[in-house]
């Protein structure tokens, strides 16, 4: 092929792929069909995994810290961001159970299991 068959050059074909997607964003963007929400009520906080440690096993993991903390919110195990405390979530299972801060006694009730009329409040 000569040079002639070439009628657009590579560079300002990739020059108007790029000015195409900026000009989109910026459009869809100015018209207000890219929506940002500010509630950060249900936004995930981070995704986790648990290691299982044998006694006496050895495991690995990163020497940096997370820039997150656990506290303890209402009993149950909560994730905070060391930069905002006031930004946090309750830990969760895959079945969106809260994680239990500690371990409930084996002796303690639970009410909402009793059958009606066993509660003792006729």
């Amino acid at each position: 092929m000569s040079d002639n068959d070439y009628r657009y050059s590579v560079r300002s074909l990739i020059v108007t792929a790029l000015v195409a997607v900026v000009g989109t964003v910026l459009a869809l963007e100015a018209s207000g069909r890219i929506s940002h929400s500010d509630n950060k009520d249900h936004v995930p906080v981070g995704d986790f995994q648990a290691i299982h440690v044998k006694p006496g096993e050895e495991f690995r993991m990163s020497r940096k810290s997370s820039e997150l903390h656990a506290v303890c919110e209402n009993g149950y195990l909560a994730i905070a961001a060391d930069v905002d405390p006031s930004f946090r979530g309750i830990l969760v299972d895959y079945k969106n159970r809260g994680v239990r801060c500690q371990r409930p006694s084996p002796t303690d009730k639970d009410l909402a299991s009793e059958p009606a009329g066993e509660s003792g409040h006729e």
